[in-house]
């Protein structure tokens, strides 16, 4: 088999924090001698999630086996997911904003035995739902734990406390149809039913706008998929929070001043 040499397209910042927090978890389990030191492990599982490299490639290539170099992926995105800011953290950033936009995301996912849960009708396909917060200018804030795809985004938005989180805090919220009827300080398009059938002028042109506004806050989910391993998981869907929460701990220390 051959290997060759790649990029990754994050800076040294990123490999040094997932360095230092795999060298000091080795310090404390007083690990043995490993075949990858901490910086070489960093390196394999920043390459797996940015660049999406499979493992029995990763393996070829940091020459170790395809257990070791799953074993080393699994740790790290589990020491990344254990230091992820939770919803209430969050939310003290999000207060101090004049409103953000809430929206859902599917992360396509490969069919498993129990595959009824994770199918979406909406996208026709199966996959996890997650739920992304973003600021006014489509800048990733958080993103919620991952759920079976069938979900519908208002649910999984109250499964998650959003709704509640966010109306406590009273910063206006921008979403899309599928939020109608979530109340607080949701803020959701006008739609056309039964009893009226065609929207007023002046509906329209708030939906023209609450569409602009919308539309930032795709930037934000193309910023959670630009980590390739989302473009599809091929491990089990449960894993797919611990995932999404190392990935947004590596954005944060990306576009952080001061990281942690």
């Amino acid at each position: 088999m051959l290997s060759y040499p790649s990029t990754v397209a994050l800076s040294s910042r990123t490999l040094n924090h997932l360095t230092d927090l795999i060298r000091a978890e080795r310090t404390r389990r007083r690990s043995r001698w490993r075949r990858l030191d901490a910086g070489q492990q960093a390196l394999l599982a920043l390459a797996h999630l940015r660049n999406g490299d499979t493992i029995s490639r990763l393996a070829c290539g940091f020459a170790v086996s395809v257990t070791a170099a799953w074993r080393y992926v699994r740790e790290a995105i589990d020491l990344l997911a254990a230091h992820t800011e939770d919803l209430n953290a969050a939310m003290r950033r999000i207060t101090q904003l004049v409103y953000v936009i809430l929206d859902g995301t599917l992360i396509p996912i490969d069919r498993v035995a129990d595959q009824k849960p994770y199918y979406s009708g909406k996208h026709k396909r199966h996959g996890v739902n997650v739920q992304v917060i973003a600021d006014c200018k489509g800048r990733l804030l958080w993103a919620s734990p991952g759920l079976p795809g069938a979900a519908h985004d208002l649910t999984a938005a109250r499964t998650h406390d959003l709704i509640d989180a966010l109306s406590r805090a009273t910063v206006m919220t921008f979403a899309d149809k599928a939020y109608q009827g979530a109340g607080g300080s949701i803020r959701t398009p006008f739609r056309r039913r039964h009893h009226r059938l065609r929207l007023s002028r002046r509906q329209k042109t708030v939906n023209r706008h609450h569409a602009k506004i919308r539309a930032v806050g795709e930037r934000a989910v193309a910023t959670l998929k630009d980590w390739k391993i989302l473009a599809k998981l091929r491990c089990c869907p449960r894993r797919a929070t611990a995932i999404v929460q190392a990935i947004l701990a590596l954005h944060h220390i990306r576009t952080s001043q001061n990281p942690r």
